[in-house]
């Protein structure tokens, strides 16, 4: 018997948010809107993500003994998430700088912080999480030895997603410990390399999967997933709204994915279910406010849903 449904290992930041008419080139200056501050980072917006819909959730990450590492602690709990695992102190609190375009396009720099000190030391530390959660998620907004670190310790039976976010090339034996690989095109070009990124993305994925995951997921965007196995690969339609703010909202997908894959769907159905979460998630500002309740994705399945 698992105590958690997802155990989240991975960053927690202050995303420092403005709104832009366009984004500046280089050496240029551009006039925005009010600076807005929202929890976020991969890890913790995937962490309230999967919390929003009904799973039991924890979170292992670091934040720093700062008012933005409060409010990242206090997020967390609000959603219902256990911050058993979140260690304070060691660093700043990481920060992301966000622009976001009238398309609601994002553009995002992200500085670490505490989120760098997050060491495989950690999680050996945290062998209770891990022997207690049915599946793990992890990114790459932590160091790369921990995220290894975190595919080595999984108990038997536990499942293991990773969305390489931001991407860089990943060893083998990271790979192939990865029963679900999320990826979209950008992530995709840097695993691989571009020079092997020819055709179209079912090809991507069959290569991915050749690299040792057992699936392999491929984001796109308006165009909906697609989804590889060794029996094959299926496309997944796109939900169609109108897009305010896409911030999170990869998070909020991987997040469903992840559990859902844990209550015993199939890939298929997990990565539609996730398309509609995301969907409900970029109608709205911010990233861990955007997240829909379970409830909410329903009504937009069924029809009944405010969404547009």
């Amino acid at each position: 018997m698992y105590d958690y449904d997802l155990l989240v290992v991975g960053s927690a930041n202050a995303d420092l948010v403005i709104d832009v008419e366009r984004r500046p080139g280089a050496g240029e200056t551009v006039l925005g809107g009010d600076l807005a501050v929202h929890p976020g980072g991969k890890g913790a917006n995937q962490a309230v993500a999967a919390a929003r819909l009904g799973a039991r959730t924890a979170l292992l990450a670091r934040v720093g003994d700062d008012a933005h590492g409060r409010l990242l602690l206090d997020s967390q709990r609000a959603a219902g998430v256990d911050t058993a695992g979140v260690l304070v102190g060691g660093a700043p609190t990481g920060v992301a700088l966000i622009t976001v375009d009238p398309s609601g396009d994002n553009s995002i720099v992200v500085s670490p912080g505490a989120n760098g000190r997050l060491t495989p030391a950690d999680v050996q530390n945290a062998d209770r999480l891990l022997r207690s959660s049915r599946v793990v998620s992890a990114q790459l907004e932590i160091p790369l030895e921990t995220v290894v670190a975190v595919a080595a310790s999984l108990e038997p039976g536990s499942l293991f997603v990773l969305n390489p976010s931001p991407p860089r090339p990943l060893p083998a034996v990271l790979l192939a410990a990865c029963d679900t690989l999320i990826v979209n095109e950008h992530e995709a070009k840097v695993i691989l390399g571009e020079e092997r990124l020819g055709g179209a993305p079912e090809d991507w994925a069959r290569t991915l999967l050749a690299r040792g995951p057992k699936s392999v997921v491929v984001t796109l965007g308006s165009e909906g997933a697609l989804v590889a196995t060794a029996e094959g690969v299926a496309r997944i339609a796109s939900v169609m709204v109108d897009a305010v703010d896409t911030t999170g909202a990869g998070d909020s997908f991987t997040a469903a994915l992840a559990w859902k894959l844990g209550t015993g769907s199939s890939l298929a159905e997990a990565a539609a279910y996730a398309a509609r979460v995301g969907a409900v998630a970029v109608t709205r500002r911010g990233a861990q406010e955007s997240f829909p309740t379970a409830d909410e994705v329903e009504a937009l399945a069924s029809g009944d849903g405010e969404v547009r």
